[in-house]
C-alpha cells in the first residue's frame, strides 16, 4: 500500500474519531449521527488527454460530503498525491467547517492526480476543463448543486477555466458564474478572496488572545498580538496572509518552514521580504540575517507563542507531539494534528485552535463571491454613495451645532461609504467572532475541554437540526 494511502486512510480515521469523541456528548438520534459521519457520493473518473503528442490517462475525483444544505462546496486539489481517503477526509470536513460559522452549504472536495509544478500551462488547462466536463455531464456541478473552489495546487487561473467550461455546456444560464468561487475579480471573483483564509486565521487567533478564561494555564501573557512569536508553516496563500496580517498587528515573525527547508530568527522576519526572496530565488534559504534550517520540520519543535502549520495534513504527529514547545497551534491547514498527537499536545497545556473553525475564512468569503453571482451586482455599487450623502449630512449638522470644523482628510475618512472589499472584511470579521463566542458557549454548557470537540459538537447539532426538520425521503 502506497506511502500517500497510508497517509490519507490516517487522516479520514482521525477526522471519523475527532466525530465520534464529539458524537458522544449530542442527544441525536444514533441513526442520524451515523448519516451526518456518512460520505453521501462518491464520483471517481478516468479520462485520456493529449499531453506532448501523447495520450494520458487522469485520474479525478469529487466527494460530497452532505447533502443537508444544497450546494455543496469544497475545493479542487492538484497533487499526484491525491487519495480517495484523503479527499473523503476533507469533504467532511468542510461540512463542519461550514455548519461552524453558519455557511449554508454541504460540504464536498475534488482532486485530480497532476503534477501542477512540472506540467505546462496548456496542459492544466486540458486537463482542467476535461475534469470540470466529466462534472458538467453528470449533472455534479451547478450554483445550487455543488460548488468548487480552490485548494492545493490550483487557484483563481483554474477556476476560470472551470467556470467558461460550465457556461459552455449550461450556454445562457444567468447564475453560471455561481458554479465555481475563488475565480480572478474580472471573471466574476470578489475583492479579497485571495486573502481571506489567512485574515480568518488573524481574527481567530486575536479573539482567542482575549480570551483570558482560555489562556490562563497557557503561560501566555497580554491580550494582544503585540510581541508574540509565530513560526509559520507553509508560506502558500494561507500561511503568508495568516503571517502577514498578524506581523501588521505587532506579532514577530521568527520562524518559516517550507519544502525546501526552513529559516529562523528570533529577532524577526520580514514576511513580505522573506515571500519575495523565494518566489526569485525559488528557496526560502539563504534570506538575510536568518539561520537556515535544513530539515524544516525540526522549526515546529522551536520555542515560540503561537505555531501555525498552514501546509499539509498530519505534520504533528505523535512522533513529534511531546517536543512543541508553543502555546498555542494555529491550524491554518487541514488536519494538521492527527488524534494522538492531540491528546499528547492537550496533556501539555497547549491550546488548539482547530482547523474547521479557524480555517473557515476561505468558505465564508467564497459564499460572498456565490451570493454576488446568484445576485449579479457588485456589494457596495447601490449603496456606497448613498451612504456617503447620509455621512456628510450628519458631519455638517455635527459641524453647524458645534460651531467647529474638521479638517478634509478627517471629514474623507468620516464619510465613507463601504466598498465591496471592506463589506467582505466586516462580513469575514463579524462570522469568526460570532462562530468563537458560540463554539465558547458550547465548551462551558457541556463542560468540554478543548476547541475542537466543542467545534465539531456545534456543527453536529447544527446539521442534525437540519436532518430533523428536513426529514427523511421517501
Amino acid at each position: 500500500m502506497s506511502d500517500n494511502h497510508n497517509e490519507g486512510k490516517k487522516f479520514l480515521d482521525s477526522v471519523h474519531q475527532y466525530f465520534d469523541h464529539a458524537a458522544k456528548y449530542s442527544r441525536l438520534d444514533p441513526g442520524i449521527l451515523a448519516q451526518i459521519k456518512a460520505c453521501n457520493s462518491v464520483y471517481k473518473v478516468s479520462f485520456p488527454v493529449e499531453i506532448d503528442g501523447r495520450i494520458e490517462v487522469i485520474e479525478g475525483i469529487r466527494v460530497q460530503h452532505s447533502h443537508h444544505k444544497l450546494p455543496s462546496k469544497g475545493g479542487i486539489r492538484f497533487s499526484m498525491q491525491v487519495d480517495e481517503d484523503e479527499v473523503k477526509a476533507l469533504a467532511s470536513l468542510m461540512t463542519f467547517k461550514c455548519a461552524v460559522v453558519d455557511v449554508p452549504f454541504g460540504g464536498a472536495k475534488g482532486g485530480v492526480k497532476i503534477n501542477p509544478r512540472t506540467s505546462s500551462v496548456k496542459t492544466l488547462e486540458k486537463v482542467t476543463r476535461r475534469y470540470a466536463a466529466e462534472l458538467v455531464k453528470k449533472n455534479l456541478i451547478g450554483p445550487g448543486i455543488d460548488v468548487p473552489a480552490p485548494d492545493y495546487g490550483t487557484g483563481s487561473r483554474e477556476m476560470a477555466w472551470i467556470a467558461d467550461t460550465y457556461q459552455a455546456f449550461k450556454y445562457g444560464e444567468i447564475s453560471a458564474l455561481g458554479c465555481v468561487t475563488g475565480k480572478p475579480v474580472g471573471q466574476g471573483g470578489i475583492r479579497g478572496r485571495a486573502e481571506a483564509t489567512g485574515l480568518g486565521i488573524y481574527f481567530g487567533i486575536r479573539e482567542a488572545l482575549q480570551d483570558t478564561d482560555l489562556l490562563k494555564d497557557s503561560g501566555l501573557k497580554g491580550s494582544t498580538m503585540e510581541g508574540k512569536s509565530i513560526i509559520v508553516q507553509g508560506l502558500g496563500n494561507v500561511g503568508y496572509h495568516a503571517a502577514y496580517f498578524c506581523q501588521q498587528d505587532g506579532a514577530i515573525i521568527t520562524g518559516i518552514a517550507e519544502r525546501e527547508g526552513g529559516i529562523y530568527n528570533e529577532k524577526g522576519i520580514d514576511i513580505k521580504e522573506a515571500f519575495k526572496h523565494r518566489s526569485e530565488t525559488g528557496s526560502i534559504l539563504n534570506f538575510k540575517d536568518c539561520e537556515n534550517i535544513e530539515n524544516s520540520v525540526e522549526l515546529l519543535e522551536r520555542a515560540c507563542d503561537i505555531l501555525l502549520p498552514a501546509a499539509l495534513e498530519n505534520q504533528i504527529h505523535e512522533g513529534n507531539a511531546a517536543n512543541i514547545k508553543a502555546k498555542i497551534i494555529a491550524e491554518g491547514a487541514n488536519g494538521p494534528v492527527t488524534r494522538e498527537a492531540e491528546e499528547v499536545l492537550l496533556k501539555n497545556k497547549i491550546i488548539i485552535l482547530p482547523d474547521l473553525y479557524l480555517n473557515a475564512g476561505g468558505v465564508t468569503v467564497s459564499y460572498f463571491e456565490w451570493l454576488k453571482n446568484l445576485s449579479n451586482v457588485r456589494f457596495g455599487r447601490m449603496g456606497k454613495r448613498a451612504e456617503e450623502a447620509s455621512y456628510k449630512k450628519l458631519v455638517s449638522a455635527i459641524e453647524s451645532s458645534s460651531g467647529k470644523t474638521i479638517t478634509a482628510t478627517e471629514r474623507a475618512l468620516l464619510t465613507q461609504g463601504s466598498d465591496e472589499i471592506s463589506l467582505v472584511r466586516s462580513g469575514l470579521e463579524d462570522t469568526m467572532i460570532n462562530a468563537y463566542h458560540e463554539i465558547r458557549a458550547v465548551m462551558k454548557k457541556e463542560n468540554i475541554p478543548d476547541l475542537r470537540t466543542a467545534a465539531f459538537l456545534t456543527a453536529i447539532e447544527k446539521i442534525g437540526v437540519s436532518y430533523e426538520s428536513l426529514g427523511i425521503f421517501p
